[in-house]
């Protein structure tokens, strides 16, 4: 089983037990300082209070990153600027990209516009960082020879579902991320065995796609209730990552030959679609909806196209 652990207590303490030089990868989804009730703490502090709290935790999250490593973080409208220039201005690190989190739903306002992002800081610790861009990349919209057909640049816009209280992977934390997001991290920005530090592991998501993805991990929580919770994920059994990208199931248009058309259908699964067999049969009908192939049973088409 891949190491992964767990650890009860304060990220900045636990953060400072950690070597200098020793992470990869640091995926943090800090508490955005909204007053949300987590349980045994709410989420509320005095501004200049949140700010050094914010300070204390960077410097250590750098501290511990490898020359090669890379922080994301997560932060609402209210601070991200300041934790930007936290980064930038005070710990020197690299700016690599503002990613912007869309979702389909979220809170409703009858004044002003309703949100429908979150956004995420990428900083890496020097300029020769980790990025593996072939193990992120979506699928092309048309079939051209000048194109990689292994895929395009997601960018920077990141389309991905929020975890609904109807999915059965659905956990009891306020603030719970999609799997695909974090895996998109992931796999991004680290190799498998490497070692990846959640400090405010929350419902366990990223340990639960490091397991996956054959990467060590550590998250540190504050809340022994979500530990259990994590504890509780992290042995149960696994079919497929919570959320994908859409893109990942989009069929390539003007796959006109049949012998092109084959060998593309026969990758995708294996590109796009690994760790996503639920979707798997959408990808499937869109294929028997685009070029006619019949589409005799669930996972049967990709199958056929490879005997």
């Amino acid at each position: 089983m891949t190491d992964i652990n767990i650890i009860t207590g304060d990220a900045v303490e636990q953060l400072q037990k950690i070597d200098a030089l020793s992470v990869d990868l640091v995926i943090a989804d800090p508490p955005y300082n909204l007053g949300k009730d987590y349980g045994n703490n709410h989420d509320i502090k005095g501004f200049e209070e949140y700010l050094s709290f914010s300070r204390d935790w960077l410097r250590e999250a750098r501290r511990v990153l490898t020359l090669a490593g890379t922080l994301y973080v997560f932060m609402g409208f209210r601070f991200i600027s300041y934790l930007y220039d936290i980064l930038d201005r005070e710990l020197q690190m690299f700016f690599n990209s503002w990613i912007v989190w869309h979702y389909t739903q979220g809170m409703g306002r009858t004044r002003g516009f309703s949100p429908r992002h979150d956004d995420i800081l990428m900083f890496t610790k020097s300029k020769t960082a980790k990025f593996n861009l072939d193990a992120v990349r979506v699928p092309q919209k048309y079939y051209r020879d000048r194109n990689n057909m292994r895929g395009a640049n997601p960018g920077d816009v990141w389309g991905f579902s929020h975890v609904h209280y109807c999915n059965g992977n659905r956990q009891k934390h306020p603030t719970q991320k999609p799997e695909g997001l974090i895996e998109r991290m992931v796999l991004a920005s680290s190799e498998e065995g490497d070692l990846v530090v959640d400090p405010f592991s929350g419902s366990g998501t990223t340990l639960r796609v490091c397991q996956q993805l054959n990467r060590r991990a550590i998250g540190i929580e504050i809340n022994p209730d979500y530990i259990t919770m994590t504890r509780e994920r992290l042995g149960a059994a696994f079919s497929a990552f919570d959320s994908v990208d859409p893109r990942m199931e989009r069929v390539p248009r003007d796959l006109r030959r049949p012998d092109v058309r084959e060998d593309y259908l026969k990758k995708h699964k294996e590109w796009f679609l690994t760790h996503h067999e639920n979707a798997v049969k959408k990808f499937e009908d869109s294929v028997s909806s685009m070029y006619g192939i019949p589409n005799r049973e669930p996972s049967r088409q990709l199958t056929l196209l490879e005997e």
